[in-house]
């Protein structure tokens, strides 16, 4: 076990997984103590004081590593010099998967990759469910795993979206069944390259066994190359457009050729825009090697909700539909909203650059991009990236940006939010600028509603 009684343990960062952790480590007897950079505030101070833990806020101090036997790091911290040097005198910094192999009792699905994680994750736990299996959902996707090794621990599997960052911190990790579902550019303001970047999705095959799955796109070039490089003990199976794999996508239609379930699948309408097909089915050929039956595969598909945020359709004014697509914060998720786009599209762009890459872009907004609206700090490097393929507009506002939308757009035109950028220049979180979006598409419903384009 890695933590015991009176074992002095340090939870840096102090969000969900970070409270998380802090309650699973008192439950075992841990002295535990936490240290975040930001999270000032009462309400905060008056929490931990209430648990017993000794605290510091608004910032890191070395007495507080020094002391620590474990550290948890939450997600999103960076591998700031306190945690490499607290490593290098021995203590064992970790963060909450690598608690996994000592505590965790159920089998494990654990889903990566740069798109679709959230997506596929919980069309996967509701393929299981359809199936008869207890199933508890959490991860990066919001409720962290520590939630799940507190309790009684009684599903049949744990399905978890996993992170790079959570992955490079996984320690012994083993997943009986991982699935990677793309690599595109993103977080390369924490990575030294793209290569390195990838890498740290890969690991998460590192730990596999012979017994052991992993579900894999065949036509990621960049997933293709490094299974060549560095193949898996696990057994490996894949999902993607060429004949004679496991999961062969073709429109609307999954054909499953492995497991009990083998069968084709037409995808209902809300997971037939690309790049859901994909997603699709890397979940059920998940479900389909985990031993879920056809019947229950299609119950699940049917009763699938699409996710908020995620090429959302919000209103069509006059002809003109707009469409939400807030969660699009890196380039390959914009690239793939343009992708599935069938209309001359205005979009709507921009936000905190998080690895550059825009000119990634260029030739889908060549092909179907009418006009670019840039908001953000990231509007001047995405202009530059940009220039010369279609009409250029910054904005300071996500505000300015639709109205000026409405004006360009007429009948026949999407109006597509997919900013290939962070939302934490101008908003809390990709939800809270989707929803700005909403409302403002909102008011322009009752102003332009029934008048000409």
């Amino acid at each position: 076990m890695l933590i015991r009684p009176q074992t002095r343990v340090l939870i840096v960062g102090l969000g969900k997984s970070g409270r998380s952790a802090l309650r699973f480590c008192q439950g075992l007897g841990a002295v535990v103590s936490v240290s975040d950079a930001g999270a000032a505030g009462v309400e905060n101070a008056h929490w931990l004081a209430g648990r017993g833990v000794k605290y510091e806020l608004g910032g890191h101090s070395r007495d507080f590593f020094e002391a620590a036997e474990v550290i948890i790091v939450s997600p999103g911290v960076p591998d700031i010099p306190l945690l490499q040097e607290a490593g290098r005198r021995g203590a064992l910094v970790i963060g909450e998967l690598a608690l996994a192999p000592d505590y965790l009792r159920t089998p494990v699905m654990a889903i990566t990759g740069t798109n679709g994680k959230t997506t596929v994750t919980t069309l996967l736990g509701d393929l299981l469910r359809a199936a008869g299996r207890k199933v508890f959902v959490g991860g990066n996707i919001g409720t962290p795993l520590t939630d799940y090794l507190s309790g009684p621990q009684e599903a049949d599997w744990v399905v978890l979206e996993v992170s790079s960052f959570q992955l490079d911190m996984a320690g012994g990790f083993r997943p009986r069944l991982g699935i990677i579902l793309n690599i595109s550019p993103d977080h390369l303001d924490r990575y030294k390259n793209m290569e390195d970047y990838a890498l740290s999705k890969m690991s998460l095959l590192r730990n596999q066994l012979a017994a052991d799955s992993a579900i894999l796109n065949a036509d990621d070039p960049m997933i293709c190359r490094l299974l060549g490089e560095n193949p898996p003990l696990s057994q490996r199976y894949y999902f993607g457009t060429s004949p004679g794999l496991e999961a062969v996508i073709d429109g609307g239609r999954i054909c499953l050729t492995k497991g009990p379930a083998a069968e084709d699948f037409q995808l209902p309408a809300t997971l037939t825009p690309a790049p859901n097909p994909a997603n699709a089915a890397a979940a059920i050929l998940s479900a389909g090697t985990a031993g879920c039956g056809r019947a229950d595969i299609a119950a699940g598909l049917k009763a699938f909700r699409p996710l908020a945020h995620r090429l959302t359709p919000v209103a069509e004014i006059n002809g003109v539909q707009y469409i939400d697509d807030s969660k699009a914060t890196n380039v390959g998720a914009a690239a793939a909203a343009l992708g599935s786009m069938e209309r001359p599209v205005i979009l709507i762009a921009g936000g905190l650059s998080k690895d550059g890459g825009y000119e990634l872009m260029r030739p889908l907004i060549s092909e179907k991009v009418k006009a670019m609206l840039l908001i953000g700090e990231a509007r001047f490097e995405m202009a530059a990236a940009c220039r010369g393929l279609c009409p250029l507009e910054l904005h300071d506002s996500l505000e300015g940006a639709v109205e000026r939308a409405a004006e360009l757009s007429e009948s026949g035109d999407i109006v597509l939010l997919s900013p290939a950028c962070a939302s934490f220049d101008m908003f809390r979180s990709y939800g809270e600028r989707g929803e700005v979006f909403q409302k403002l598409v909102g008011r322009l419903v009752g102003r332009l509603a029934g008048k000409a384009g």
